[in-house]
């Protein structure tokens, strides 16, 4: 184990700040656990708030649950996030019923079997990719698919959230539980 790991060990409701409790409970009443990834987080109280808070600002844009986590997993397959890709992996497979083919084409980089899907998941890519800087072209594309202009900047909230967790697991390698394990 790594200083940064056994630092940023996972914490509990128990072991938590003061300040993270309350949210960890909340965590723990939604998901019935809480995921290792949050639970490293508490440690700093605010950016597990940040994080939360933008998860939630996520659920109310216009995009469905099904397309939040394709947007969420691609982010997370770009910025090389093992936890993070092998927990929304399980989520768009188990919860959300998304068959594995569309899964892992996102997670080979590949093009998704359905066309507006793999418009939503190219733009994401190169969102992440190129830092913001999307071409005409992508951004042409996204709309041709059904989506809207506003959507594109609705992605910025998903690709904001996605980096918290994904860099978090980069500072410190974050053990994925046995929930997402299959996914791993």
């Amino acid at each position: 184990m790594t200083t940064a790991q056994s630092t940023f060990a996972p914490l509990s409701i128990d072991t938590a700040p003061e300040a993270a409790r309350g949210t960890l409970e909340g965590v723990q009443k939604k998901f019935g656990f809480v995921p290792n990834i949050l639970g490293v987080m508490a440690h700093a109280p605010a950016t597990l708030d940040a994080y939360l808070t933008l998860g939630s600002i996520l659920e109310n844009t216009s995009f469905s649950p099904r397309e939040q986590q394709l947007v969420l997993l691609a982010v997370s397959v770009e910025n090389e996030c093992r936890y993070c890709t092998a927990a929304h992996s399980t989520v768009l497979k188990s919860m959300l019923k998304v068959d594995a083919e569309t899964v892992a084409a996102v997670r080979e980089g590949r093009d998704l079997p359905d066309a507006k899907q793999n418009a939503l998941v190219q733009t994401v890519r190169e969102i992440v990719r190129e830092r913001g800087h999307v071409s005409e072209e992508t951004v042409a594309a996204f709309t041709e698919a059904g989506y809207t202009p506003p959507q594109l900047l609705e992605l910025l909230v998903a690709v904001a959230m996605k980096t918290i967790t994904n860099y978090l697991d980069h500072i410190t390698p974050v053990e994925v539980e046995d929930a997402f394990a299959a996914e791993a």
